[in-house]
Protein backbone atom coordinates (compact mmCIF):
# COMPACT_ATOMS: atom_id res chain seq x y z
CA UNK A 1 0.00 0.00 0.00
CA UNK A 2 2.96 2.52 0.72
CA UNK A 3 4.32 1.98 -2.48
CA UNK A 4 1.22 2.73 -4.46
CA UNK A 5 0.88 5.87 -1.94
CA UNK A 6 4.13 6.67 -3.22
CA UNK A 7 3.61 6.53 -6.97
CA UNK A 8 0.79 8.38 -6.75
CA UNK A 9 2.59 11.27 -4.87
CA UNK A 10 5.16 11.13 -7.53
CA UNK A 11 2.62 11.51 -10.50
CA UNK A 12 1.15 14.26 -8.84
CA UNK A 13 4.44 16.24 -8.45
CA UNK A 14 5.50 15.24 -12.41
CA UNK A 15 2.05 16.12 -13.14
CA UNK A 16 2.07 19.68 -11.20
CA UNK A 17 5.22 20.24 -12.89
CA UNK A 18 5.20 23.03 -15.41
CA UNK A 19 7.13 23.88 -18.22
CA UNK A 20 8.47 27.74 -18.30
CA UNK A 21 6.59 28.52 -21.48
CA UNK A 22 3.38 26.89 -19.47
CA UNK A 23 3.77 29.55 -16.70
CA UNK A 24 3.62 32.40 -18.68
CA UNK A 25 0.44 31.94 -20.09
CA UNK A 26 -2.17 34.62 -19.19
CA UNK A 27 -2.43 38.37 -18.57
CA UNK A 28 0.15 39.89 -16.61
CA UNK A 29 -0.45 43.60 -15.86
CA UNK A 30 2.06 46.07 -14.51
CA UNK A 31 2.03 46.35 -10.44
CA UNK A 32 5.76 48.56 -10.06
CA UNK A 33 8.82 49.38 -10.84
CA UNK A 34 12.06 48.77 -8.41
CA UNK A 35 14.94 50.82 -8.41
CA UNK A 36 13.62 53.70 -10.39
CA UNK A 37 15.04 57.37 -9.36
CA UNK A 38 12.83 59.08 -7.10
CA UNK A 39 12.29 61.85 -8.93
CA UNK A 40 10.59 59.66 -11.48
CA UNK A 41 8.68 57.30 -9.41
CA UNK A 42 5.42 58.68 -9.72
CA UNK A 43 5.30 58.58 -13.72
CA UNK A 44 7.28 55.35 -13.85
CA UNK A 45 4.73 54.17 -11.54
CA UNK A 46 1.84 55.67 -13.27
CA UNK A 47 3.34 53.62 -17.12
CA UNK A 48 3.77 50.47 -15.51
CA UNK A 49 0.16 50.55 -14.30
CA UNK A 50 -0.32 50.99 -18.24
CA UNK A 51 1.60 47.71 -19.27
CA UNK A 52 0.05 44.08 -19.71
CA UNK A 53 1.55 41.21 -21.20
CA UNK A 54 -0.63 38.47 -22.59
CA UNK A 55 0.75 34.98 -23.25
CA UNK A 56 -1.84 32.80 -25.10
CA UNK A 57 -0.05 29.32 -26.16
CA UNK A 58 2.87 30.47 -28.43
CA UNK A 59 1.12 34.50 -29.51
CA UNK A 60 1.82 37.56 -27.37
CA UNK A 61 0.24 40.91 -26.94
CA UNK A 62 2.44 43.91 -25.49
CA UNK A 63 0.48 46.80 -24.02
CA UNK A 64 2.13 50.09 -23.21
CA UNK A 65 1.26 53.60 -22.72
CA UNK A 66 0.14 55.76 -25.39
CA UNK A 67 0.94 53.03 -28.14
CA UNK A 68 -1.05 50.41 -29.81
CA UNK A 69 -0.98 47.05 -28.72
CA UNK A 70 1.77 44.95 -30.43
CA UNK A 71 1.01 41.18 -31.09
CA UNK A 72 3.36 38.50 -32.46
CA UNK A 73 4.39 35.15 -31.65
CA UNK A 74 7.25 34.35 -28.93
CA UNK A 75 9.40 31.48 -27.45
CA UNK A 76 11.49 30.75 -24.62
CA UNK A 77 15.20 30.89 -25.97
CA UNK A 78 16.66 29.94 -21.98
CA UNK A 79 15.39 28.99 -18.83
CA UNK A 80 17.55 28.14 -15.83
CA UNK A 81 15.26 28.13 -12.32
CA UNK A 82 13.14 31.07 -12.43
CA UNK A 83 15.12 33.03 -14.70
CA UNK A 84 13.51 33.04 -18.39
CA UNK A 85 14.64 34.92 -22.11
CA UNK A 86 11.97 35.20 -23.80
CA UNK A 87 12.09 36.07 -27.68
CA UNK A 88 9.68 37.87 -29.26
CA UNK A 89 8.97 37.34 -33.10
CA UNK A 90 7.94 40.81 -34.80
CA UNK A 91 5.50 39.85 -37.60
CA UNK A 92 7.36 42.49 -40.05
CA UNK A 93 10.78 40.33 -38.86
CA UNK A 94 13.44 41.31 -36.48
CA UNK A 95 13.63 39.70 -32.61
CA UNK A 96 13.21 41.36 -29.57
CA UNK A 97 15.13 39.34 -26.37
CA UNK A 98 13.21 40.42 -22.61
CA UNK A 99 14.80 38.71 -19.27
CA UNK A 100 11.95 37.53 -16.66
CA UNK A 101 12.07 36.05 -13.61
CA UNK A 102 9.53 34.20 -11.92
CA UNK A 103 9.04 35.76 -8.08
CA UNK A 104 5.97 33.05 -7.28
CA UNK A 105 3.39 31.89 -9.89
CA UNK A 106 1.72 34.93 -9.79
CA UNK A 107 4.64 37.71 -9.89
CA UNK A 108 7.06 38.40 -12.79
CA UNK A 109 9.93 40.92 -12.70
CA UNK A 110 10.76 42.06 -16.14
CA UNK A 111 14.93 43.06 -15.86
CA UNK A 112 14.10 45.99 -17.82
CA UNK A 113 18.17 47.24 -17.86
CA UNK A 114 20.36 49.85 -15.06
CA UNK A 115 18.88 47.28 -12.25
CA UNK A 116 15.56 47.77 -12.87
CA UNK A 117 12.38 45.85 -12.84
CA UNK A 118 8.73 45.97 -13.97
CA UNK A 119 6.83 43.33 -11.46
CA UNK A 120 3.96 42.56 -12.88
CA UNK A 121 1.38 40.64 -10.90
CA UNK A 122 -0.91 37.80 -13.09
CA UNK A 123 -4.59 38.25 -13.47
CA UNK A 124 -7.02 35.68 -12.08
CA UNK A 125 -8.45 33.13 -14.46
CA UNK A 126 -12.17 33.07 -14.56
Amino acid sequence: MTALALAMALTAVAGCSKTPRDRLQGRWYGESIENAPVEQLTKATGWVKGTAIEFNGSKVTVTLPAETPRSGTFKVTKAEGDQVTVAFLRPEGGLDEAQFRFASDHALRWDIGEGRAIVLAKAKAN
